[in-house]
């Protein structure tokens, strides 16, 4: 499988773990609700997104650029063509285009209320409709939505938000041989990429099999009733708002299991998978900012991280 030949490969991305498991979980569960990456400049946010899609052949990135405006991402009616010849006539959207596709938004957080509106309403119901002088017109719009953003830039509104199934913060490396190592395969991709893709070609292929094996297995699991009650207990005591969180943390939990070869969750799964769901939900008290981290989040379950070993 060639792929594009301009794209680094996934397998090449060095560190970023829990940015490379989020962006592939989607890929495992297409319905899950995709992913909003949060970080600083430079951390290979866009690189991982072309790279995601270049993995699966039927997918494609569509760019919803930050100041689209509002007929290019919905898509334009003729109104008079519909009132001379009495049929519709639609110019599709960049919704339209990636339905079945990734639909990638940089920087979401500077996006035109307007688009985020449209943006919410496509999610929500995977459907588009644009209504102009009377006259509607409704098409299929179920994309895998990844969003980008440098926080330092402004938030997000939080019903945009909360569409994200999950939110993962990202740094630039800490470790020296790490950022060595970016460098090392950068420099190797920008000086012959064909070469480079064909180096990381057999990890590429295993990555498409685990995903294929995962999606297969997904179908097998079935969530007891234990680990219903402590995804229950987990939006309780984090006092997330409405019930999205709780199906989202269930649905990221079986995408793990299946992702790790399994069909039964496991106590790791639902923990690992809290983190990711979780975070971005929680409301802050005066004063605060940023996103909760791992350890607020761990200190705040408690005893319920127990639980869930007994309940797995």
């Amino acid at each position: 499988m060639e792929g594009k030949a301009d794209v680094y490969p996934f397998a090449a991305i060095v560190g970023q773990d829990l940015m490379r498991k989020g962006l592939l979980l989607n890929l495992v569960n297409r319905k899950l609700g995709g992913i909003l990456i949060r970080g600083e400049k430079g951390t290979a946010k866009s690189t991982a997104v072309r790279a995601l899609a270049d993995l699966m052949p039927e997918l494609s990135v569509v760019n919803l650029p930050v100041h689209a405006t509002e007929d290019r991402v919905v898509g334009t009616l003729d109104i008079e063509h519909a009132i001379r010849e009495g049929e519709k006539k639609f110019e599709p959207g960049l919704l339209a285009k990636a339905h079945g596709h990734i639909l990638y938004v940089d920087e979401i957080n500077l996006l035109d209320d307007a688009i985020v509106d449209a943006l919410l309403d496509a999610a929500a119901m995977g459907v588009n409709t644009v209504e102009r002088e009377g006259v509607s017109y409704s098409h299929p719009s179920r994309f895998i939505l990844i969003g980008t953003m440098n926080p330092e830039e402004g938030e997000l509104r939080p019903q945009l938000l909360d569409r994200f199934a999950l939110s993962v913060e990202v740094n630039g490396e800490r470790d020296v041989e790490s950022r060595m190592e970016v460098i090392r395969r950068r420099l190797a991709f920008e000086a012959d990429p064909a070469e480079f893709r064909r180096r990381y070609e057999s990890q590429q292929q295993e990555l498409r099999e685990r995903i294929e094996r995962a999606r297969q297995l997904i179908e097998q699991i079935k969530p007891s009733e234990e680990l219903l009650k402590w995804t229950a207990a987990v939006g309780i005591r984090l006092k997330v708002d409405g019930h999205r969180s709780d199906i989202m943390l269930m649905k990221t939990a079986m995408a793990m299991a299946a992702f790790q070869g399994r069909t039964q969750i496991v106590a790791d799964d639902m923990v690992e998978a809290a983190m990711m769901v979780m975070p971005h939900r929680m409301r802050k008290r005066p004063f605060e900012e940023g996103a909760y981290d791992h350890e607020t989040i761990r200190e705040l379950l408690g005893d319920l991280l127990s639980e869930v070993t007994h309940a797995s």
